[in-house]
């Protein structure tokens, strides 16, 4: 892995620093007829035996009358290793105490925390608590 990767439990979870970004997202599920317009604007995907899962614009799932809850999503800043053992477990701890849901998406250099729009801001204080940090 590169420069600046972090795999200690207890540096990842200092390190995070997470920020919130402003945009709604929705899972959704692929179909040929919204293939086209979907994936072209997901942030995420990922094949299960059901079929394709795709993380999308809230604003365009709506458009496509596709429903479903919408989540904001919170970046943790810090470049943690894939190996490293700990940060999902104390993210989505912190937020399950709260009542908070939590999807967790791994990619190569960050986590990040998909919850319920209505809770993004009450999830950002939690995780900007925990890490020790003030939310940005």
């Amino acid at each position: 892995m590169g420069r600046g990767v972090v795999k200690d439990t207890a540096a990842m979870i200092d390190g995070m620093n997470p920020k919130l970004g402003p945009q709604a997202w929705r899972f959704v599920q692929i179909s040929p007829d919204t293939a086209p317009q979907l994936l072209g604007s997901a942030i995420g995907t990922f094949r299960e035996k059901e079929g394709v899962s795709a993380i999308v614009p809230s604003a365009l799932a709506d458009e496509l009358g596709i429903a479903g809850p919408d989540f904001r999503c919170i970046t943790l800043q810090v470049h943690s290793d894939l190996e490293g053992v700990g940060l999902t477990a104390a993210v989505s701890g912190a937020l399950a105490d709260a009542g908070i849901a939590c999807n967790m998406v791994a990619a190569f250099h960050h986590d990040h925390a998909f919850v319920p729009a209505a809770n993004a801001e009450d999830a950002l204080a939690i995780l900007a608590d925990l890490s020790g940090k003030t939310a940005c």
